[in-house]
């Protein structure tokens, strides 16, 4: 019996232990103090004060740029490579082809923006591309590394016995691609979705490689709050958080409700 209670009291402490610093955040957000951490009063002056600073408001609309475009090439590339390591057997190569596509997802960030700092040096100096550091190159960076993400959840959403269905659908006189369009995409597109979501998230939130591969003209939001440590944070960094996490409630929110609905339209099977 002491076990079982263990169990719910491990589980809302682990939640208070992840939220509440979330919480807090949100919380001094609309203090009127100008310490970040020190309550004050409630005010809404740091929101007006956010909306009024243009570097900050651009470097996050950059930011979710950035991150849009990183996630769809991401998602185009490793939704190639996630099928071509799901569907094309074992052809020549593809251990060293796998391994390279999941190098990635175990190499340093430090170590992988290194790397394409010194790509982009090196192809400006041979064919003058790309001129300089900026979003440009803080997006293919992003979508690299996104890239073997969505490669992953691709491959892992295919390996099942899906294929049966390709097959039954060729068998019925469906050509390749009719059968890639009807049956394959569909089933990817789960896969291809929540691989975009998390390619999109990884973009919004790094710092790493941003740091290495951006200059003057693409100083992502992450970079400039790090930045800014340097004088001392704001409470506007606190309000913009609170918008972060509340647009992020509304995204999820609607998710469930969308989910709910398609659920009652089939007559809510399973429940």
């Amino acid at each position: 019996m002491r076990r079982v209670r263990l169990v719910p009291c491990l589980l809302a402490a682990g939640l208070v232990f992840l939220w509440a610093p979330v919480l807090l955040l949100v919380g001094f957000a609309f203090s009127a103090d100008r310490i970040p951490f020190q309550w004050g009063g409630f005010s809404l002056r740091w929101f007006t004060t956010l909306a009024a600073n243009e570097r900050l408001i651009e470097a996050a609309w950059l930011s979710l740029r950035v991150a849009a475009g990183a996630a769809t090439l991401a998602t185009l590339i490793g939704g190639v490579a996630g099928f071509a390591l799901a569907r094309w057997g074992a052809f020549r190569g593809r251990a060293l082809f796998g391994a390279l596509i999941g190098a990635t997802l175990v190499l340093p960030e430090v170590v992988t923006g290194l790397a394409m700092l010194l790509l982009f040096v090196t192809l400006e100096a041979a064919i003058g591309w790309p001129a300089g550091r900026g979003a440009l190159t803080v997006l293919l960076a992003h979508a690299t590394l996104g890239a073997a993400y969505v490669a992953v959840v691709v491959q892992a959403r295919l390996a099942g016995n899906e294929r049966m269905l390709e097959e039954a659908a060729m068998d019925l006189g469906a050509g390749p691609a009719a059968a890639f369009r009807t049956i394959t995409l569909p089933l990817m597109a789960p896969a291809l979705a929540a691989g975009w979501l998390l390619a999109f998230t990884l973009s919004f939130d790094d710092l790493v490689i941003a740091s290495f591969v951006s200059g003057p003209a693409g100083t992502t939001l992450p970079v400039l709050v790090f930045s800014a440590l340097r004088l001392g944070l704001t409470p506007e960094i606190n309000a913009l958080g609170a918008i972060i996490l509340a647009l992020a409630a509304l995204c999820v929110g609607l998710a469930v409700l969308l989910m709910r609905a398609r659920w009652l339209e089939g007559g809510g099977e399973g429940g």
